[in-house]
């Protein structure tokens, strides 16, 4: 299973920034257009492309409206069964200077785009609210759409997050034990749609939502792997890319196996960064170099490996490898949040205590409150295997295992021999990894951090060098995706190209 490229909600949670509640009502929906993918009024079933949407008040955030509007479950099928697309928005704050909406998409796979809405509405830029709808949507499979359920009980779910199988080549047989009842739950719970919950049908779905909204192009604001959402609509709809910024950019053709080494090394990268950081510092569990702060969390998380840590109000949950592993990968994407890593490694390596580190894996898994908050690992899960794959093949495994040890010291082991997780999917996979390059496609904004863990900096310089039509600009600094997050010169260019419709000139580094 490839690893999480964290939806940025959950960053901004870690960091402390919230959205507040809005009020009940309804409005009048805006103008909608039924132009289809292909441009003809005509093509596709009325009851999706010539539907209105109905936008009611809601308490996402402070003045958001919220509606329902049905897509095709099988585009390949227009006029067969439809799903339920959920999605809110905050209309822009100068009616007359509006421009139209401009779509989010917090990452994940799996992540809310609803629900997002709160908490990125602070970080754009006060012109862009000014003349943009602001509308975020949960895609197929996810949140409040049509979503991918697999276990029903908090039970089940803790059990599968906290399993551990032998890292061997004969373990796989293990794994399936485990990984092949969540798979079968996924698909007795969730039925046809786990079969198209694919990003290339998530963009179509994008397209349908273009139209409703009443935009001839789609305004587009992607992070992390929306960047792969937002790559796959502008290779699907070149025509119809509006202003395009897509931040924290995943390489639409880099394999499976090898997107999980670059990510592996990237929070090495960052954990390293982490502890020189730390040891600079006047607070830091560590008072030797940095190779003995290393072998410190090594010898750690082999013990926990051995022998789970019990945790007395963990709600009858150890602290398991894969669980430390989420509490510590958590706090690696983002450098404000640098200083809950420090306090979860204090309390594990002076106290033996694993409830900071099992809070902080709570966090990356959205549970809370003795439940979990949302369907994102699961949807992740079913989205990746859709879109991509590990190999199963025994010597395959075994070389990404080593690539994965030799890439994350720390990290990598605990990745690998999870390739039976898609291996028994009940769906085959839909597409393969290739490079997109949108020839005709209006401008696109690319945007790289030097320094990102989840979605290292070359995967933002190959999307570029892909798009015919992109402009990259390059934050120089630590921690995933930099619009909202990082300084005036990333943020002001963004902004101008959004309101103006005018990149930068040329490549530009912040």
């Amino acid at each position: 299973m490839i690893a999480a490229a964290l939806p940025v909600a959950v960053v901004i949670a870690l960091t402390g920034c919230t959205g507040g509640g809005g009020d009940e009502g309804s409005t009048a929906p805006r103008s909608r257009s039924s132009q289809s993918p292909s441009g003809d009024v005509t093509s596709g079933p009325a009851s999706v492309w010539e539907q209105t949407v109905e936008w009611e008040r809601c308490t996402v955030t402070t003045g958001a409206q919220c509606a329902t509007v049905l897509a095709p479950l099988d585009w390949a099928d227009p006029e067969g069964e439809t799903i339920e697309l959920a999605l809110a928005r905050v209309e822009a704050t100068d009616s007359d200077q509006r421009i139209g909406s401009l779509v989010i998409n917090p990452g994940g796979p799996g992540g809310s785009g609803k629900s997002y809405l709160g908490s990125i509405l602070p970080r754009i830029g006060a012109e862009v609210r000014e003349r943009f709808d602001i509308v975020g949507f949960d895609p197929r499979g996810v949140g409040d759409s049509s979503a991918v359920t697999c276990y029903k009980t908090t039970a089940e779910r803790d059990a599968y997050y906290a399993a551990t199988w032998p890292k061997t080549v004969e373990g796989l047989a293990e794994s399936v034990d485990v990984v092949k009842p969540f798979a079968d739950a996924c698909a007795a719970n969730t039925g046809p749609l786990l079969g198209h919950v694919d990003t290339i049908s998530s963009a179509k779905d994008m397209d349908l939502l273009r139209a409703l909204l009443g935009d001839e192009k789609l305004n587009f604001l992607g992070f992390s792997y929306g960047t792969f959402l937002g790559a796959t609509y502008a290779e699907l709809f070149p025509q119809n890319v509006g202003r395009m910024v897509l931040d924290g950019a995943l390489d639409p053709s880099v394999s499976a196996d090898l997107h999980e080494v670059e990510q592996a090394a990237g929070f090495e990268a960052a954990l390293d960064a982490y502890l020189d950081d730390c040891l600079a510092g006047s607070y830091c569990p560590f008072s030797g170099t940095k190779a003995e702060a290393l072998e410190e969390i090594h010898e750690a998380l082999k013990e926990i490996q051995a022998k789970p840590i019990a945790i007395p109000d963990g709600d009858g949950r150890d602290l398991t490898a894969p669980l430390a592993i989420n509490g510590i990968v958590v706090t690696l994407y983002d450098d404000l949040t640098w200083s809950l890593l420090t306090t979860a490694l204090f309390d594990l390596l002076d106290e033996g205590d694993g409830s900071y580190l099992l809070w902080l894996s709570d966090l990356y898994l959205e549970r809370s409150l003795g439940q979990y908050s949302s369907n994102q690992m699961e949807a992740f899960i079913a989205i990746n295997c859709l879109d991509a794959r590990l190999s199963a093949d025994p010597a395959a495994v075994e070389k990404h295992a080593r690539d994965l040890a030799a890439a994350s010291p720390t990290i990598g082991e605990f990745w690998s021999y999870s390739e039976m997780q898609c291996e028994v999917w009940p769906y085959p996979q839909v597409g393969e990894p290739h490079p997109v390059s949108a020839p005709g496609a209006e401008p696109i904004i690319v945007i790289g951090t030097t320094g990102d863990p989840a979605t290292p900096y070359q995967g933002a310089l190959a999307l570029a060098e892909q798009l015919e039509s992109s402009v990259l600009i390059t934050f120089e600094g630590e921690g995933h995706t930099a619009y909202g997050r990082s300084n005036d010169c990333v943020e002001g260019a963004v902004d101008r190209y959004l309101v103006d419709g005018t990149p930068p000139t040329q490549d530009l580094t912040c």
